[in-house]
């Protein structure tokens, strides 16, 4: 295969069999590389089509990518085993974001290639009697792909070789990026609107992408470009271009079409719609369901198909293993085969192939304002329960330890399901003994009297100890009563869309001056009424039948704003990828993710130190990945003036 200006080749699984019902899965063969000849015959072209969903794998569930869109927001730090990867993203002085450290480099590397298919699909599919709904989800991905990049990196290149937006048969070795406008003007925007016109109501397949699908991400790049253009805190732009669109329209038009077209999606959702709890949502069982437009999906039944390890996944790509980042060990609890805590204790929360557990790399760390700010109403809102694990609770009988009775804080019993160590919903009146020398905990928690658990409390989380991601945790149905398989791929699929963002958008949307028929309030308002819904406690384990949604919406200010529409964001999407697009879109990174506090690297360190990040304006850019400036055959000055300012 000839080497292309931007590197679009990948050893990546690629597909050739496409189904046409909607009840049909996509079924995927291995393929390395395509080219020119493939796209000749409609198989050739549906398999390109079918890759295109397949190559959503190498960007979501990648821990490096979550770590690069997640480590250095409010949401994130590193954790005790967080090395350059991590340190490096977070912007306090412990690294330093460089081309070859940023972990950016996951979507370019990755989405060029696709865009590369996605041209040979369009420019060869109805040559071949390939239909327009099915170039269509071609022209979505086509777009897709440039709005990440776009956001990511600012401008960059329509020619891979070729010519703009052609495929891509060219040796030649350079690249010239095209501006931010250009992007917009000439791709997203365009692919999309087309997408959106021949796309189906209805998937073709499970997970295929719709009007619905086209819709938000249209109404995303409206609103997107809506804020590149208005530019309120002056960030500069790379390469360098005129905030001026080439339509003619203002920063007001693309706010107003944002706001409409996600009033469309809403008004008709298809077969898509809110789940009626947010537990529901990111429930493992419940994967698939009507809010989920678009992820990245994965198998169970074969690791052919999957393209990763069930048994041991490396913490490679298609693998999932994006909450391994999240967890920490908590595989180091102990309890007591006496109350006097005498002999050899015995680890009493074992690694499981379960969402609350899985395999802990420990490299992510939520911050303790996160725990206490972000999430500060535990009792009514139910996103904090629905989306960290905060109660670790004994399974050694799962490995084979027989004892039905073991002994944990303050001498006190525990059985299999009970509480071991629980992150409290808020500090405690009483003083948490971390130092208690008869009931030591080995991962530093503490001991409250009367209780079996250790406790820690949200003002002594750590790098070393804090509530796990439980919403994108791992699951299995082949546990049988053991614990699985915790070390292998994670075989959920990985969200990339929800139907929930529609109200988001709008709701953003207006707040910029967009009108219509809802306004900010009530579109968040039907957000967090939802929140106010519980039907279990995940944490307690326990049926919870509770309507909290008047007192929701009661509490929900009558002014809404940028900040209380991004902390609602933060609280609907924590930790899924989100956070670093929503602050730097809205220009309101440096200001929000300037300082967080945690407690330190070792074990029962639980006093807090406070961070301050250090995020220039060139930082809401990344830096073009040092791997594609290696690649290129440019001149020093050529290769100076393509990377983004400052790095």
């Amino acid at each position: 295969m000839k080497k292309f200006r931007i590197n679009t080749t990948a050893k990546i699984l690629l597909c050739t069999v496409v189904l046409s019902s909607c009840s049909d899965i996509l079924e995927e063969e291995p393929r390395n590389i395509y080219t020119p000849e493939y796209f000749e015959t409609e198989g050739g072209v549906l398999g390109g089509v079918t890759s295109m969903y397949a190559h959503l794998r190498y960007i979501y569930g990648n821990g490096y990518w979550l770590n690069a869109c997640e480590t250095g927001t409010d949401e994130y730090t590193y954790g005790h085993a967080g090395d350059g990867n991590f340190k490096d993203m977070d912007m306090s002085g412990a690294g330093n974001l460089t081309p070859s450290s940023s972990r950016a480099d996951v979507l370019w590397n990755n989405a060029f290639r696709n865009i590369n298919t996605t041209n040979g699909v369009i420019q060869k599919g109805s040559g071949v009697g390939v239909s327009d709904a099915i170039i269509a989800e071609a022209r979505f991905f086509r777009a897709f792909d440039y709005f990440m990049l776009a956001q990511t990196f600012g401008g960059v290149p329509l020619d891979l070789g070729s010519g703009e937006l052609a495929f891509n048969i060219s040796t030649y070795r350079g690249s010239k990026r095209n501006t931010v406008p250009e992007v917009y003007s000439k791709v997203i925007f365009p692919d999309l609107v087309k997408a959106i016109a021949d796309l189906p109501a209805n998937p073709r397949v499970t997970g295929g992408v719709t009007k619905t699908v086209a819709r938000l991400f249209l109404a995303k790049a409206y609103l997107t470009y809506g804020w590149w253009l208005q530019n309120p805190n002056g960030i500069p732009t790379y390469p360098q271009a005129d905030r001026v669109d080439p339509n003619g329209h203002n920063p007001q038009w693309y706010f107003q079409q944002a706001y409409d077209i996600a009033l469309e999606g809403i008004n008709a959702p298809g077969a898509y719609g809110l789940q009626a709890t947010y537990y529901d949502v990111n429930l493992a069982q419940n994967d698939r369901n009507k809010e989920m437009l678009l992820y990245a999906d994965h198998t169970e039944s074969s690791e052919y198909f999957d393209g990763s390890s069930h048994s041991y996944n490396t913490g490679s790509s298609p693998g999932n293993f994006a909450a391994w980042m999240t967890t920490w060990d908590y595989t180091f609890l102990e309890s007591s085969q006496n109350p006097q805590w005498t002999g050899s204790p015995v680890r009493t929360v074992q690694r499981e192939a379960a969402q609350a557990y899985g395999r802990p790399w420990k490299t992510m760390a939520p911050t303790i304002e996160v725990v206490k700010n972000t999430f500060a109403n535990k009792i009514q809102d139910s996103r904090y329960d629905g989306t960290f694990v905060t109660t670790f609770r004994g399974n050694w009988n799962k490995g084979g330890i027989s004892t039905p009775t073991l002994y944990n804080a303050n001498g006190l019993p525990v059985q299999p399901g009970s509480a071991i160590l629980t992150f409290l919903n808020d500090d405690p009146a009483q003083t948490i003994d971390y130092s208690n020398t008869t009931y030591k905990s080995n991962v530093g928690a503490g001991v409250l009297p009367g209780r079996a658990d250790y406790v820690i409390a949200p003002s002594g989380i750590s790098r070393y100890a804090y509530p796990n991601l439980w919403k994108i945790g791992t699951y299995r149905t082949d546990n049988g009563t053991g614990l699985g398989q915790p070390n292998g791929g994670i075989t959920r699929p990985f969200p990339v869309a929800k139907f929930s963002e529609f109200y988001f958008i709008a709701a953003e949307a207006a707040v910029k001056g967009a009108s219509g028929a809802m306004s900010p309030r009530d579109l968040i308002n039907v957000i967090r009424a939802r929140a106010g819904k519980w039907r279990w406690d995940n944490n307690g384990n326990v049926a919870k039948i509770e309507d909290n949604s008047g007192a929701m919406i009661a509490a929900t200010p009558s002014a809404i704003t940028i900040d209380y529409i991004l902390a609602e964001r933060s609280r609907e999407y924590y930790g899924e990828g989100y956070r670093w697009f929503d602050l730097v879109r809205t220009q309101r990174w440096s200001d929000i993710a300037k300082t967080y506090s945690i407690g330190g690297t070792v074990a029962g360190n639980h006093t807090p130190q406070t961070y301050t990040r250090n995020i220039p304006n060139y930082l809401y850019l990344r830096p073009i990945p040092q791997g594609q400036m290696d690649a290129m055959n440019m001149s020093s000055s050529e290769l100076a003036a393509y990377q983004n300012p400052g790095y």
